[in-house]
């Protein structure tokens, strides 16, 4: 694993200052007006720092044949289920699921408005009642840096049933209702076999639909599969990433070198992308198939070895995400692309508009 050494959990501060509350993507966009599809949203292109803007459905005239888009095929889990605690109400985010079974689990306390807030940590023993008569017990802290996530066992049933049946997408507050399960999955998730998926949605893939797909493909534009489960996000504390299984496939490494090799672009379609592709990379840049955790955080210090460019959606002033963006393209063109997307009104988070960092 690579080590967390020199990550720092804020950013410097940003030019662009506070995200207005009002450029919060509230509900999907095609919810957003009648004949919409989640291919409605902008797209705004960075190239060092200039700047263009433009319809999600421009992609494909934006790229060109032998660029390599790497994709995340994780499912995302309806994975926030009601419990208790005593006589608490609690809800409990499932985040991770361990290679022994066990699951890394959030404890959260609702909020009364749908959504919920940081609970205080609880100790080791406490035994959580979930739907169907079935039991969560917390066994110890994922990690020493705090005691957010812990390693759970369930007792008297499996996650994955218990979260078909129970369970609904994690939801935060500056969206507006709930919404089904199908509203947080990509056009490219597969289910896995063993019931692991990410918490929460790997964003940026969401504008994709398959006519948009079948227009890259006959534009020459290839698909490189890979997957990352990624874990509840840390809004709270800012923290860097708990370790997240990975895996890079043979066929996607092979596509991936001979895009380097030639005149192709490697460019991942979000950070989640990047950590996986990143973390099967030798010292070289060369990707060799690959699967187990990774713990990497992708700083302007570290760089990136394989990545061309970027899509991805719009992160927050604060985000550890801006690191991973400043590694990709620089922090000026970070900088300009945002002050330009805050000047411009594109809308922020998993239903906002999204942008592509080229070379």
């Amino acid at each position: 694993m690579t080590s967390l050494t020199g990550f720092s959990p804020r950013g410097p501060v940003r030019a662009w200052g506070k995200l207005p509350e009002e450029l919060s993507a509230r509900v999907p966009v095609e919810q957003r007006g009648p004949g919409l599809d989640r291919d409605a949203v902008r797209l705004l292109v960075s190239r060092g720092t200039e700047v263009s803007h433009h319809t999600f459905p421009e992609l494909p005239r934006l790229l060109r044949a032998g660029d390599v888009l790497v994709v995340n095929t994780s499912v995302t889990l309806a994975a926030a289920v009601d419990g208790r605690i005593g006589h608490a109400r609690v809800v409990v985010h499932f985040s991770t699921r361990g290679d022994d079974g066990r699951w890394a689990v959030e404890l959260r306390d609702p909020d009364g408005r749908g959504t919920t807030r940081a609970r205080a940590g609880a100790p080791a023993g406490t035994e959580v009642r979930l739907p169907g008569g079935v039991r969560l017990v917390l066994e110890e802290p994922l990690s020493a840096r705090g005691d957010r996530l812990w390693w759970a066992r369930l007792r008297g049933g499996d996650v994955p049933a218990l979260l078909r049946e129970h369970g609904r997408p994690i939801r935060y507050s500056y969206t507006e209702r709930d919404q089904p399960l199908s509203a947080y999955q990509t056009v490219f998730a597969l289910p896995s076999a063993d019931g692991a998926g990410s918490a929460e949605m790997p964003s940026a893939a969401r504008p994709f639909t398959a006519r948009l797909v079948a227009e890259l493909v006959s534009r020459g534009v290839q698909f490189a599969p890979v997957s990352l489960h990624t874990g509840v996000a840390s809004a709270e504390s800012h923290e860097p990433p708990y370790p997240e299984r990975f895996s890079v496939p043979e066929a996607s490494a092979r596509l991936i070198e001979a895009a380097r090799a030639g005149q192709g672009r490697v460019l991942a379609v979000g950070t989640t992308a990047v950590r996986a592709v990143e973390s099967a990379a030798g010292a070289d840049g060369s990707v060799r198939a690959r699967e187990g955790w990774t713990d990497l955080v992708v700083t302007p210090e570290r760089g990136v070895r394989v990545v061309d460019g970027l899509l991805t959606g719009f992160h927050e002033p604060e985000a550890s995400h801006l690191l991973m963006l400043e590694a990709v393209a620089g922090r000026a063109a970070v900088d300009r692309g945002y002050e330009e997307a805050v000047r411009r009104r594109y809308l922020w988070h998993e239903f906002g508009d999204v942008h592509l960092l080229l070379p």
